[in-house]
């Protein structure tokens, strides 16, 4: 079965908004085994959304519709799908009696356009809202393939819901599979894609076989990059089974450039390890200005580990605080005092310190996309230097994941 994604919005063609919600939605068509054929955006316009969604239809079993069924003029979803269907829209008394309710528990006065919302193409199915008040629709189409148009609203939290509630369960029904669809992520730092599919190329050919897990790349900036497997079997226990083998040949091949799996991230792997070990960890950062800071507090209980982060972003800052002497703050040796002066200031039993040029221009000598990355702790001193790609915000992303990754290196050897 093969499905294709419309989204609907002027705003998507002029760039003020990102296309994001087709691409998860594709994410979640391949977690669940149904292959993805095309997405495509068009304006709020009826003649154009109609003719793209009849030659959708055409080339897919079935289109799913995201964006246009809000309450204002130019939300033309549900008019294209009725046009397409040759139906009327008719009102939907519980959808419209749900509207008001909405409005009145928080204490508002409905617009009596917002009763748009509850019209429906005569013969589709409604997807009540438990979010917000534009209901989805599940609109099966007159044609020997037996095709269906599924609607959802563009808000992100409100489609995703009908996605996972309403839509996956329809589509894996008409499928007609009754395999069970599992997925592994595997979580890697220190390799290039393509470094990556190189040192995978023999067991990538093993995964050509029809029997076997398929996998995937992602990259997936500062979150890492991603080595997915997915694996379909009769039931979920038969494909994690299989997962399991396949996961331990790749850990095999990746060793140490897996740092890991699932919903780990870097930050919340390097605070468990802290954590075992009964260390505390402080930081001194300037060139990400607080970025690995913010990125360890989101994780939740990371105050039994982190101590806080010094944001010495201006000179005088590394001088008087943490002790660095005058010379190039870009420096080796400024990341080595930074680091120590971080430790004694903080009181923790570890301490990174970050000093860069994020760029355009250099300073002190050194390009942008330098990174020196200092590290102090019970039995080990060390500095770092690295060269980051990408602009100014990559370039700041890529620092804090690869100061955590060289942490979580120093980590694993106490």
């Amino acid at each position: 079965m093969n499905v294709s994604v419309l989204a609907v919005g002027t705003e998507l063609l002029l760039g003020q908004i990102i296309d994001s919600n087709s691409a998860w939605i594709g994410g979640e068509l391949a977690e669940h085994g149904i292959d993805s054929l095309v997405q495509v955006k068009v304006g709020d316009n009826i003649g154009r959304i109609e003719a793209q969604l009849r030659r959708l239809l055409d080339e897919s079993d079935a289109v799913i519709m995201c964006g246009g069924l809000g309450p204002t003029h130019d939300d033309l979803t549900r008019d294209a799908i009725a046009a397409v269907m040759g139906v009327d829209l008719l009102l939907d008394d519980a959808v419209a009696e749900r509207i008001r309710e909405v409005f009145s528990s928080r204490g508002r006065r409905m617009p009596e356009n917002n009763l748009r919302q509850a019209m429906v193409p005569e013969g589709a199915d409604v997807i009540h809202q438990t979010r917000g008040t534009a209901p989805g629709l599940i609109c099966p189409i007159a044609d020997p393939k037996g095709t269906v148009v599924y609607a959802v609203p563009g808000v992100p939290h409100e489609m995703r819901d009908m996605i996972h509630r309403a839509i996956l369960p329809d589509l894996v029904r008409r499928s007609g599979s009754t395999d069970t669809i599992v997925s592994r992520v595997l979580r890697t730092w220190g390799e290039s894609e393509s470094g990556l599919n190189e040192r995978l190329d023999d067991l990538i050919e093993e995964l050509e076989s029809p029997d076997t897990p398929t996998l995937a790349f992602l990259a997936s900036g500062w979150e890492g990059l991603k080595v997915r497997l997915t694996a379909k079997a009769p039931t979920a226990a038969l494909a994690a089974a299989q997962l399991d083998g396949w996961e331990q040949r790749l850990r095999s091949e990746l060793g140490d450039l897996v740092f890991g799996v699932g919903d780990d991230t870097m930050e919340s792997v390097v605070l468990e390890m802290c954590r075992s070990r009964g260390l505390t960890l402080g930081l001194a950062e300037s060139v990400t200005g607080g970025l690995v800071g913010a990125r360890l507090t989101g994780i939740p209980g990371a105050s039994d580990v982190f101590r806080g982060s010094i944001v010495s972003y201006a000179t005088e800052v590394k001088q008087t605080i943490l002790g660095v002497a005058p010379g190039p703050v870009v420096s080796a040796e400024a990341a080595r005092q930074m680091a120590l002066g971080a430790r004694e200031r903080l009181g923790s039993d570890i301490a990174v310190s970050l000093t860069g040029v994020a760029g355009p221009d250099e300073q002190d000598g050194q390009p942008a996309g330098t990174l020196f990355i200092g590290m102090c702790g019970p039995g080990f001193e060390d500095v770092r230097e690295l060269r980051l790609p990408g602009q100014r915000e990559q370039m700041r992303q890529f620092a804090v994941i690869s100061s955590l990754d060289l942490l979580r290196r120093q980590l694993a050897t106490i």
